[in-house]
């Protein structure tokens, strides 16, 4: 047997190689990813404030999978053959496989004018470094902070960073007694952003940026960036700097793979995580378009749960066996805001908020304790 594929190295990966090889010693497994090393994307939103520094955020991966007998293969995924059996990559290289679990993360949709002007904290550890570089080099003005969403598929959306982008740095600027020399804006096209997260935790959040004098300019559909303004068919809002986070789409490689897409440019899965039509291939993670509520989140936690499940499943398949693995629809999170934090839980059945100072060292604790675990 050639063995199980994984393309991708983030959160719904190294779940999936875990739970792999929990239940099966021996099945060979190999990973396709850019680098061996998984970027912990959530403490991004501290690297402007200088509480966390990039590189401490890029862990190697190469002890993780020594430890659970895993090739790695350095390459990018462009395409798909024989149904999935069969994978292209960008140099070159032909990669066959028994089972295929795809991870291989999402994009950003960054089509609308001007947006090379804006700042995407989830670019990445450079884009995190950058903002902290514009930040601590102003010494007053406007911040503009702002998300929207993929047009064609409404839950493909991010908005938490940027909350806690926002919290953050107000915090900072308070600590540093900076405060009065900025002001800050918040703008999205959503007349009531971050409604996955529940309509409470809405209207706590509106309500913390009204009590800590942050502006609003919501329910406008976004127009176009310049370099010292953000427009929209409400109005524009002047700004010194612009940090935007934009809708996600499917990674680009699927787009001519022959799998089947969802309207938003995701790969489709059904309740079992398996990509129809692609016998034994599942998609977990930010790639796929999956069967749950429409509040359904794209973060990590949710990619952890899609992971261990479309591991079990494609064992079972490989085994002859039917899948039966459903991976429950849970978005837990803390919107953190550097002096504290505000706890987010909901599932299909419950849904639960809670403020405390405390969930801010919690967020920390949490990835110190998720990272020792990659480091072994």
């Amino acid at each position: 047997m050639s063995g199980i594929t994984v393309i991708g190295s983030s959160f719904g990966a190294v779940s999936a190689i875990r739970a792999l090889r929990k239940r099966d010693a021996r099945v060979p497994i190999n990973v396709l990813a850019p680098k061996p090393e998984l970027i912990y994307n959530a403490s991004l939103i501290w690297v402007p404030t200088g509480l966390r520094r990039g590189n401490a955020l890029r862990v190697p991966l190469q002890d993780f999978f020594a430890r659970h007998n895993v090739r790695f293969i350095a390459g990018r995924a462009c395409g798909l053959e024989e149904a999935g059996r069969r994978i292209l990559t960008d140099d070159g290289q032909t990669l066959e496989n028994a089972g295929l679990i795809i991870a291989s993360g999402a994009r950003h949709i960054k089509k609308l004018p001007g947006i090379e002007h804006a700042l995407t904290i989830c670019d990445g550890i450079e884009a995190a470094e950058a903002i902290q570089a514009r930040l601590q080099g102003m010494s007053g003005g406007t911040i503009a902070f702002g998300f929207a969403g993929n047009p064609n598929e409404p839950a493909a959306v991010r908005g938490g960073p940027m909350f806690e982008l926002l919290f953050g740095i107000e915090t900072w600027l308070r600590r540093t007694r900076q405060r009065g020399n900025f002001r800050l804006v918040f703008f999205s096209p959503a007349a009531t952003p971050g409604e996955r997260l529940g309509a409470r935790a809405v209207a706590g959040l509106l309500a913390t940026m009204q009590r800590r004098g942050i502006e609003t300019h919501l329910g406008h559909k976004l127009v176009r960036f310049e370099e010292r303004a953000v427009h929209t068919e409400g109005g524009s809002i002047s700004a010194d700097l612009i940090l935007f986070m934009p809708g996600l789409t499917g990674p680009a490689w699927v787009q001519d793979s022959g799998l089947p897409l969802s309207p938003g440019g995701f790969v489709r899965a059904d309740a079992q995580l398996r990509v129809p039509g692609c016998a034994r291939c599942y998609v977990v993670g930010d790639a796929g378009s999956h069967a749950g509520p429409d509040w359904m989140p794209k973060q990590a936690h949710m990619a952890d749960l899609q992971g261990a499940a479309a591991a079990a499943n494609l064992l079972d398949e490989l085994a002859g066996k039917a899948p039966t693995q459903i991976a429950p629809a849970e978005l837990v999170c803390i919107v953190d805001s550097l002096d504290g934090g505000t706890l987010v839980y909901r599932t299909e059945t419950r849904s639960l908020l809670l403020r405390s100072r405390l969930f801010h060292p919690a967020k920390r604790w949490f990835e110190r304790r998720y990272i020792a675990a990659l480091r072994g």
